[in-house]
């Protein structure tokens, strides 16, 4: 089984498939409307253009944007699209019943489980968000959503985008938007110079774009629900805003490109070990120089594996990495011998050196300290759930519960952190934020961000939060999709009357 078909998927698939391997390679594109509306798995930020295509036209579009599927086909490998991934599981300590490793897999009708004697995961990377007011209207998306909408789905519904982020991505991201005729007003970045591509920088400077350095976000304006005009103002080295230099820039569309976060949900269910490395995105997992996880039957290959700046500019190093995956699997199942597969990695078109940024977490830290200075606490850090940056750092309890208890009123990051490591899946216990239908994939890195700032840890110290499977909202439908006995029908009511209360 191999999970995503991006450049790394499909060159693992076609590679193991050509050694005499069974493959299947699931996609879960093209997602519907009801996934794009929640984000997931790309930060759509409801800019797709409506009405959607029917879906055997946005089947058509995935296809044709993606050449190396027809390839995979051609060397027998069996192509899934539109099919997620929702769980995985495997015998461990906690269960000792299933008879081989499983995927859980959905599509729009229904869900089932799929046995595989090795697992190669390229799941890809997700977007770093981040929050500002005026964060939560229409327009607000991410690189990797608008990146699917331009190429994948040619559905984005934007005119005019300022883009947050002066690295590969970001400049990458403004420049495709140009070419398909989206005005980019503006460039921002919290750095006092651009960190991208030379040659980009000059195409989008002789394009007319303005780039902003020293610069973040005050605030998103709009009305309806829709952003109209973003506010920007330059910060000082402390990343305090300087009073008198806000901007208003006009723009529907604000893109966040301030970086990407290994998809690492499969592999935290499956046990294999993860370890944070700022130069790879954060929390990735650990593996070998043929891909191979600390799971025996598990292979990782591109941005799943740990993704750096420098893959944006380069998707050898992604397709490179796949094809060691889809090697090493077709080794370890004895489809090849070790020198054949040798020889076979001996032929493997060498990529450059990667250009990781050891630091990539600095420049998070400082997008975020700033984004906190100029906007303030009250800001939304969990869009879903509603949990402002005050109410995490205080680790206040639900607001629907009504009010906090004297004992949590007394209680807040640092007083916790004086007791006790700071655990980050306490804090969703506690307040619930990345509890949400994004399960945390919007507010993840901004938790461990805050969590690392009040407390005065190092961000690597800061525990990743757990997964639990379903890793995507699913509706109850395509879960189970037997009907509920009448008796269960007629009498559900009664167990939401104040008089029932059912104790546990």
């Amino acid at each position: 089984m191999v999970v995503g078909a991006g450049a790394a998927g499909t060159a693992a698939a076609i590679e193991a498939a050509r050694a005499g391997v069974r493959v299947t390679l699931v996609d879960e594109n093209p997602i519907g409307v009801s996934m794009m509306g929640l984000d997931v798995p790309q930060f759509i930020g409801r800019r797709v253009k409506d009405p959607l295509p029917a879906r055997d036209v946005m089947l058509e579009r995935v296809v044709a944007a993606n050449s190396s599927l027809a390839e995979a086909e051609e060397a027998g490998v069996e192509v899934q699209l539109g099919t997620c991934v929702w769980g995985a599981f495997r015998n461990s300590d906690t269960s000792r019943v299933l008879d081989g490793p499983q995927l859980g897999l959905a599509d729009d009708e229904r869900s089932w489980m799929v046995k595989y004697d090795r697992l190669i995961v390229a799941a890809g990377a997700r977007d770093l968000a981040m929050s500002f007011p005026g964060s939560g209207l229409a327009g607000v998306m991410g690189a990797n959503g608008a990146h699917a909408l331009m190429s994948r789905y040619q559905a984005l519904a934007s005119r005019r985008m300022v883009v947050l982020g002066a690295g590969n991505l970001g400049l990458t991201t403004a420049q495709m938007a140009l070419d398909r005729g989206v005005e980019v007003a503006a460039v921002v970045d919290v750095s006092s110079s651009a960190r991208g591509d030379e040659a980009l920088l000059s195409r989008l400077r002789g394009a007319g774009v303005e780039l902003y350095t020293s610069h973040t976000v005050k605030e998103a304006v709009g009305g309806a629900g829709e952003i109209e005009s973003v506010v920007l103002v330059e910060i000082d080295d402390d990343c305090d805003p300087v009073a008198g230099t806000e901007k208003v820039v006009a723009a529907d569309t604000v893109c966040l490109a301030i970086g990407l976060v290994p998809n690492v949900e499969l592999l935290a269910l499956l046990g294999c070990d993860l370890a944070f490395a700022s130069e790879r995105g954060g929390w990735a997992p650990v593996h070998d120089d043929r891909m191979r996880t600390s799971v025996d039957s598990v292979f990782v290959a591109g941005d799943v594996a740990g993704f750096h700046d420098g893959m944006v500019l380069d998707a050898e190093i992604a397709r490179n990495q796949g094809r060691l995956a889809g090697i090493a699997a077709a080794e370890s199942l004895g489809a090849i011998d070790e020198d054949e597969a040798l020889a076979r990695i001996d032929d493997l078109k060498p990529t450059a050196v990667d250009a990781a940024t050891p630091d990539a977490h600095s420049g998070w830290q400082r997008w975020h300290r700033s984004l906190v200075n100029a906007g303030g606490l009250e800001v939304l850090a969990c869009q879903c759930e509603e949990v402002t940056r005050a109410e995490i750092i205080g680790l206040q309890p639900p607001r629907y519960l009504g009010r906090g208890s004297e004992q949590a009123s007394r209680r807040n990051l640092r007083t916790q952190a004086g007791a006790n490591p700071v655990n980050a899946d306490q804090v969703k216990r506690l307040t619930r934020a990345g509890m949400g239908h994004c399960q945390g994939r919007l507010c993840r890195e901004q938790v461990a961000l805050l969590l690392a700032e009040e407390s005065g840890a190092d961000i690597a110290d800061i525990p990743v939060m757990s997964y639990r499977p379903p890793v995507r909202p699913l509706p109850l439908r395509v879960m189970w999709p037997h009907d509920e006995p009448e008796q269960v029908r007629c009498e559900w009511p009664k167990w939401f009357s104040p008089t029932h209360r059912v104790l546990g």
